[in-house]
Order: structure tokens, then sequence, then C-alpha cells
């Protein structure tokens, strides 16, 4: 194996969105640091099966507005 080629690997400790944590191995970070998730396995509607809808400028309602007479039932 090369010398030097490698990345650094050490203990770091992830915290979940409710803030429970753990601690594993990883190239993140350096020794000793913590991982704040914004989305984990007990947040993401893919694993969770809760599907909430975000609107980013209006665009639910500009689609709701330009195929509201489909004759489709909401």
């Amino acid at each position: 194996m090369k010398k030097d080629i490698h990345p650094e690997y050490h203990e770091i400790t992830v915290q979940m969105t409710d803030g429970s944590s753990y601690k594993t191995r990883s190239t993140w970070g350096s020794e000793g640091e913590t991982m704040k998730l914004d989305i984990d396995p007990k947040s993401h509607p893919a694993w969770t099966g809760e599907h909430r809808l975000v609107d980013s400028g209006g665009q639910v309602a500009k689609f709701n507005k330009r195929f509201d007479g489909l004759g489709i039932k909401t």
C-alpha cells in the first residue's frame, strides 16, 4: 500500500434529529467531532412513510390553478 495517500480514519459521534447519538468511525471531520444530522431515518419520509408537501414559491397553488378544470377531485 502506498504511504500518505489514504484519509485519516477516526472515531466521531453522529447526532440524530431527535437528539440521540452514536459513535462510529469515519473519514469525516477530525477525531472526536460531532456530526449533527438534518435528515435521518427517523425523520425522512422515505423511511417514516409520512409525506409532507413543501410549497416553495407558490408552485403547488400555481399547479392547482392551472389544472383545476380536469375533473380530478382532491
